[in-house]
């Protein structure tokens, strides 16, 4: 497999890599090129990952470095918080982690966020490097700096802009991945093509059956253009004054359900119903045509991702996404689309057309 380097800039003239990469044996040799050696590590990691893969990233590392620790947390959504930052705190301390001392995020969104946080928060801020092993982490939490954790049911309530050194993917952790977090990243990656590249959402769409078939090719020509449109955005605005907001396309009615749901349902799900409420609001806008929504709907369904959710009232649903963090002086900032590759931000959705998104997503 031969994909180049994608750099993404980070502040001024300081730019940091993305490597695509078919295992873990050129990592040490990426954070060599960045000076980065004769460090202290501390690899994160979470009870689904660390024992797939914390023990060949550390024997990597240890090419590099005499000073390797591996800090890992019970899996899950609910352990994204504040408690588990204060266990790696804790656990920096006892390990005598200085300001030259390096996290490494293994792992998924979850880890990525929390491991983010817990570094840009550590002695003021410490230097991260984000290595992710789900699609959902490849194509859009490990790129664009956010980090932080959730706060009782508020999700992504308290965090910082920290962007990582560098950032290592490793196709192959795909392979290890249940079929369901594989569509959750799809769910994402729908969401990028539908937010500016329609040419990207249909290629996503006809390459279905090679992109489930994990085609190691074919998997890093998508994630990589995922990564080149998201740090697009990024680079233009980074702590979201103004276009970044567009990357939250689906998100705020996604993220009402999944903090109703009590995060039952995984996040890229909760984004790809959220994408069909906020199509179905397009689409009454005159915005999108109802060829145009279906082809919203079906991509999700050819990927798995649910189109309806149950057990919700769509009062409940309008409610929870007052609570959002993306309000802006008591207006929800709601993106829209104007056709399949083009979105927007709008600050006049009404809680009528809300209501209406939403019940197109209960059953």
């Amino acid at each position: 497999m031969k994909t180049d380097v994608l750099n993404v800039k980070r502040t001024g003239d300081f730019y940091y890599p993305i490597h695509f990469e078919d295992g873990f044996d050129k990592l040490a040799d990426a954070i060599m090129e960045q000076g980065l050696e004769n460090r202290h590590f501390c690899i994160v990691t979470d009870t689904n990952v660390g024992p797939l893969y914390a023990e060949k990233v550390k024997s990597v590392l240890s090419g590099i470095s005499s000073r390797i620790s591996v800090f890992t947390f019970e899996a899950g959504e609910k352990n994204k918080n504040l408690n588990t930052v204060q266990s790696l705190y804790r656990f920096l301390i006892e390990n005598k982690a200085d300001r030259k001392s390096i996290v490494v995020a293994l792992g998924g969104g979850v880890v990525g966020d929390l491991s983010g946080f817990g570094a840009a928060t550590y002695l003021r801020g410490i230097e991260f490097i984000q290595v992710p092993t789900t699609l959902l982490s490849q194509v859009d939490s490990s790129v664009g700096g956010k980090t932080g954790v959730d706060f009782d049911q508020y999700k992504n309530m308290v965090g910082a802009f920290h962007q990582p050194r560098l950032v290592y993917m490793n196709m192959n952790t795909l392979k290890s991945l249940p079929g369901v977090q594989f569509a959750c990243g799809m769910g994402e990656v729908l969401k990028t093509g539908l937010i500016c590249d329609r040419d990207f959402y249909d290629f996503v769409c006809k390459n279905e059956k090679k992109i489930q078939e994990l085609d190691t090719e074919l998997l890093a020509q998508m994630i990589r253009r995922c990564c080149e449109i998201k740090a697009g955005v990024v680079e233009r605005d980074p702590k979201e004054q103004g276009e970044r907001a567009l990357l939250n396309l689906g998100h705020t009615v996604g993220h009402a359900v999944e903090k109703l749901m009590d995060f039952q349902l995984l996040h890229g799900q909760c984004v790809a119903v959220g994408l069909i409420a906020a199509a179905k609001i397009s689409l009454n806008r005159g915005l999108l045509t109802e060829e145009e929504f279906q082809q919203i709907s079906n991509g999700c369904k050819i990927y798995g991702l649910p189109q309806h959710v149950e057990g919700l009232t769509a009062e409940a649903v309008l409610a929870a996404t007052k609570k959002d963090k993306k309000m802006e002086q008591g207006q929800i900032k709601f993106i829209l689309m104007d056709g399949i590759g083009h979105s927007f931000i709008d600050k006049t959705v009404s809680d009528l057309e809300m209501l209406e998104g939403i019940r197109e997503i209960l059953s």
